[in-house]
């Protein structure tokens, strides 16, 4: 399989999404029965919508939580690589891991996975941004899946590492929690880009991971990238321009499921910590 953007208040308001919908704090008001009856809610649970932000296509998602819980949980909202989808993400092992964290007596939190399609998470002259879907539409959705969305984290794997990034500092550091970018896809060049992923040379220069170093500063940030990886030495020069230097590591791997299933438990620990 091959593996491998602020929502600004006019891309809101294209979604129907007032300022106070999108930023407000999230907080669960009118809680489902299962929380107001003291039920557990499901480990696994799934569904879909119709996105406006990404052109009418429905769009499945899936939340995991530990057993167990019954009161709302803080998200973190995972992104997928190209080719990949909501399903992708679980089949890393994100439920069993879950599971394992609450059982060592780390506090639980839920994870939350939807399909993104290969857009780069970002709006594109061709149409549909499924960054605007997750900022817009997916995390106002959770609060009524018994999700507590005043503050939320960010992972995602290669395209989804971007991703994950770029949708944080543009939530912002008052509401994003945390960032974790695992092999993320880095481009130092336009043209060394694959074809879809930016629209021109100009797209590139404004939409490049380079560009958000300063908005990253203030939002708790961790990179794994493997040290076999394509994308390892674009990498090792972004980090090395972060001020904080983030958390994370280099370490021997590939841009592959293997690597990553491998650097799921503890980047899962980071991102409850």
């Amino acid at each position: 399989m091959a593996v491998m953007a602020e929502l600004t208040r006019r891309a809101a308001l294209r979604l129907g999404v007032g300022a106070a919908g999108l930023l407000g704090s999230g907080v669960l008001l009118n809680p489902p029965s299962s929380y107001a009856t003291g039920n557990a809610f499901p480990t696994r649970e799934s569904g879909s919508f119709v996105s406006a932000a990404r052109g009418g296509l429905e769009t499945n998602w899936i939340i995991a939580r530990p057993p167990g819980q019954t009161a709302p949980l803080r998200p973190v909202i995972a992104l997928h690589c190209k080719d990949g989808d909501a399903a992708w993400v679980m089949d890393l092992g994100v439920e069993e891991e879950l599971a394992k964290l609450t059982a060592a007596g780390h506090p639980p939190f839920a994870v939350v996975a939807v399909d993104g399609g290969n857009t780069y998470w970002r709006p594109h002259a061709s149409g549909g941004d499924s960054g605007a879907m997750v900022l817009g539409e997916l995390i106002p959705m959770l609060a009524d899946k018994g999700i507590d969305t005043s503050r939320v984290g960010f992972m995602g794997w290669s395209m989804g590492g971007y991703g994950a990034m770029l949708l944080g500092t543009r939530l912002g550091a008052a509401r994003t929690a945390g960032i974790c970018a695992i092999s993320p896809a880095i481009y130092m060049t336009y043209f060394g880009a694959p074809a879809g992923a930016f629209d021109s040379v100009d797209d590139w220069r404004t939409n490049s991971v380079f560009n958000l170093a300063p908005k990253l500063a203030p939002i708790p940030l961790r990179v794994d990238c493997g040290t076999s990886d394509s994308f390892f030495y674009a990498t090792k020069s972004f980090v090395g321009q972060l001020n904080p230097r983030p958390a994370g590591e280099f370490t021997p791997g590939g841009h592959d499921v293997s690597y990553w299933r491998a650097q799921l438990p503890a980047e899962l620990a980071w991102m409850d910590s």
